[in-house]
């Protein structure tokens, strides 16, 4: 098993506090396994298991906890007085009217509660309304590069496994299945045809689930391009499904909302404000889109555009698309008072490439850090305070990058 101690961690620094724990993140990402961990490290520091209530809502023996009344009952029959307890819903989206029940518990002493849930729609509506305040969001992502590395436990060079972390993706079960691809694609399309159907069409009540996938798939294939929905459904009327760029907008926020892909807004440096349009759109786990896509339209800058943009995301950093004058920089990343400028690119060794990669960072007038990630294996530069750094030594978290 994989340690996640980055999200551990989190969860560690909120354990006791009176707040409520929120893990969400596409389906089969590790926030079950994520709870598991966590509750062993429970167990290590000498919280007993009679304080500790773990439901997963998934799991058919838990279905006549799925009524709220039952639930409530269950849980407060488990408490002990004095003593905190500990309690864990995973997947809690599956329970009737599941925020009356969190915000009754929540008003009790000692008691410390963790949810899980694989769509954002269980931050909306009741739940935002009633927990307004009481509840903090940690945002799962399936397996970064250095957790891949981990969990595959080999000697190979970190170069040579990029590439298959680019095609078979982070999703930790997937693993299981390096060496036999039939298997690895038929788990990986069993999610994404569950989170099709059950997380975005169901909840949505979307019909027509063919245009759904139309738009997924266009999303897909343009990771790290700039995308209007006028520009979506433009294409996808020449294709001949007549789509138009309303129905385009519901289909992307019911995406975004069941986490299997990210937005990027732009950002201009300059006027220090965010625009409107030209978003940029990443799939969640490359796995997935070379699941859905195969091998076409490889493109493998935009492929490691999609991987840092995550590994910003998962470090905590707020990642919009820079616009400086005509020029666009791939990454602003900011997180509190910290900036940091990213231009990504598979390689710069012609001097045409480097110098477009140079040219808009070099157009920003202030002193925050400026990096270019590639694929190259050359030695680190320096120009004019514009470092360049190995994708490889960016995404397995060396001092300083």
């Amino acid at each position: 098993m994989i340690a996640r101690t980055e999200y551990l961690d989190q969860l560690s620094a909120l354990k006791d506090k009176h707040i409520i724990k929120v893990i969400t993140g596409i389906r089969r990402c590790g926030k079950s396994t994520l709870l598991e961990l966590f509750r062993e490290r429970l167990t290590g520091e000498g919280i007993p298991a009679d304080r500790m209530v773990s439901i997963n809502f998934e799991d058919m023996d838990n279905s006549a906890l799925r009524n709220p009344e039952s639930l409530h009952a269950h849980i407060k029959a488990k408490l002990i007085p004095g003593k905190t307890t500990y309690v864990f819903l995973d997947e809690v989206q599956n329970v009737v009217d599941f925020p009356r029940v969190v915000n009754s518990l929540f008003t009790r002493k000692n008691i410390d509660i963790y949810l899980t849930g694989s769509n954002a729609f269980m931050l909306s509506g009741d739940l935002a309304t009633l927990l307004s305040g009481r509840y903090i969001e940690i945002k799962m992502l399936p397996l970064s590069f250095r957790e891949y590395v981990q969990g595959v436990g080999t000697t190979e060079p970190p170069s040579r496994l990029f590439k298959h972390y680019l095609t078979e993706g982070g999703m930790p079960n997937a693993l299981e299945f390096r060496n036999n691809a039939k298997t690895r694609f038929d788990y990986l399309s069993g999610i994404y045809s569950t989170v099709v159907l059950k997380d975005i069409a169901q909840h949505m009540k979307i019909g027509d689930t063919m245009m759904l996938e139309r738009v997924i798939r266009f999303v897909f294939d343009n990771v790290g391009n700039t995308l209007s929905t006028k520009k979506i459904a433009d294409t996808l009327t020449s294709d001949g499904r007549k789509a138009d760029h309303k129905t385009v907008e519901r289909y992307l926020h019911a995406m975004m909302s069941s986490f299997i892909v990210y937005q990027a807004r732009r950002f201009d440096v300059k006027g220090k404000q965010y625009l409107k349009t030209q978003e940029k759109y990443y799939a969640v786990d490359t796995g997935l889109r070379q699941m859905l896509l195969g091998n076409r339209n490889t493109d493998w800058g935009h492929l490691l555009e999609n991987v840092v943009y995550l590994e910003l995301f998962r470090r905590g950093y707020a990642v919009y698309i820079g616009k400086v004058g005509t020029t666009e920089i791939d990454f602003v990343a900011q997180r509190g008072a910290e900036t940091v400028y990213y231009q990504v690119a598979a390689t710069l060794r012609s001097p045409e490439t480097l110098e477009r990669e140079l040219r808009p960072l070099r157009a920003i007038s202030d002193n925050y850090p400026k990096f270019i990630i590639t694929l190259d294996d050359d030695p680190a530069a320096d120009f004019a305070g514009i470092r360049t750094i190995n994708a490889m030594d960016f995404l397995l978290g060396l001092p300083g990058l």
